[in-house]
């Protein structure tokens, strides 16, 4: 939803009715994730992808129907890999797309979402898009950390069990589909509510300002990430510099991590990329970041001997295997990179391979489902 939400609020704040159908589960090997959306204005323009094309043609019928009708569908795509030309879903996946109509008499409070979403406040939206009661079917509520939400979904036992899982979600930024019984029950089943998790983005923090980590700082952005480049060396970390990073920060890596550490401002989503390939920064540094309870990734850059050496280094400061084993080093996976663009393309391979657990290596020696 976050790639369509400025087109969707352009056609809210006008008045207009638009058709949205959003991915709330995939099975096997669906080509979008939970949350992706693709929206049918009121000019019949189609915004989006739920599948990378292969079902947004039925979608777009769906969502024309939806808006005329009023009633939210949810609609299951693909069978299996003989038959899902049939279907449209031609990688063999499965997707159950939620089709609603969106307005400002259908969701009045999208204006104050977007606004928290643009602000980067973490934001969740719950809406039941599946239940054996169907007037239940589209009821929605709006959910951030230590409020209480606007309205009811339908019981007491409902909110607490939506809000508590929601907001775990939102803490986690993931957007999934959580089920219950009809009335919330935790061990039943019989209604399924989407979870729009609008967290604020991930942080990337590069230490080193040098020509890679410009390169690093670049793929960073374009992947989604919030983007620091820090150095202690005020004539090499400048805005001008490293123009695709949000901040740039003059102060000594080890002393700035711990400072953000302290200010919560680190997370399991976090990633680290140590560039500074010098002992008197990067060890001092290191220290701090693998030792810390959550975080994503720490990969740091060296050769092997500088590898060997800094390891070397790390254990006379009295850090144990277990968090040595939390380093990656040298930084970035195999892929023969010579160039800073190149080296910055090896680092985000490794940081998404961790993410969603690839193997790193080529899809064609690899089987099974290529989405994990």
């Amino acid at each position: 939803m976050r790639e369509v939400l400025s087109e969707l609020l352009a056609w809210w704040e006008a008045g207009e009715e638009v058709g949205v159908g959003t991915v709330v589960a995939t099975f096997r090997s669906a080509p979008r994730p939970p949350g992706a959306s693709m929206l049918v204005g009121p000019d019949g323009s189609a915004v989006g992808s739920v599948s990378g094309g292969c079902v947004e043609g039925a979608v777009y019928e769906l969502a024309q129907s939806v808006v005329g009708s009023g009633e939210p569908v949810l609609e299951r795509y693909g069978v299996s890999d003989d038959d899902a030309f049939a279907v449209g879903l031609t990688c063999g996946g499965i997707l159950d797309v939620y089709v609603e109509k969106v307005s400002r008499a259908t969701f009045p409070e999208l204006g104050e979402v977007a606004a928290d979403v643009e602000a980067g406040r973490p934001v969740a939206v719950a809406t039941v898009v599946e239940h054996p009661e169907p007037g239940w079917v589209g009821r929605r509520v709006v959910l951030r950390p230590g409020e209480e939400p606007s309205r009811s979904l339908g019981s007491d036992r409902v909110d607490a069990a939506v809000r508590d899982d929601a907001l775990g979600l939102l803490v986690a930024g993931h957007s999934g589909t959580l089920g219950y019984g009809p009335d919330g029950e935790r061990r039943g089943e019989g209604m399924r509510v989407f979870v729009w998790a609008f967290a604020p983005r991930p942080r990337m923090l590069v230490f080193g300002a040098i020509d890679f980590a410009a390169a690093v700082a670049r793929i960073g952005s374009f992947l989604g990430y919030r983007v620091t480049v820090c150095d202690a060396r005020p004539v090499f970390a400048t805005a001008s510099r490293f123009p695709e990073a949000d901040e740039v920060v003059v102060d000594w890596p080890h002393r700035y991590l711990t400072a953000e550490d302290e200010a919560g401002r680190i997370d399991a989503r976090t990633v680290l990329a140590v560039l500074t390939h010098d002992p008197k920064f990067d060890v001092p540094l290191l220290e701090v970041a693998l030792r810390l309870p959550e975080v994503a990734y720490v990969g740091a850059m060296g050769s092997r001997r500088t590898h060997e050496d800094r390891l070397a280094r790390l254990r006379e400061a009295g850090l144990t295997e277990t968090e040595l084993a939390g380093l990656r080093s040298p930084i970035g996976l195999d892929l023969g990179a010579r160039t800073p663009e190149e080296t910055a393309v090896s680092i985000a391979a490794e940081i998404i391979a961790g993410r969603w657990g690839g193997s790193g290596g080529p899809l064609a020696s690899t089987e099974g489902r290529i989405h994990r």
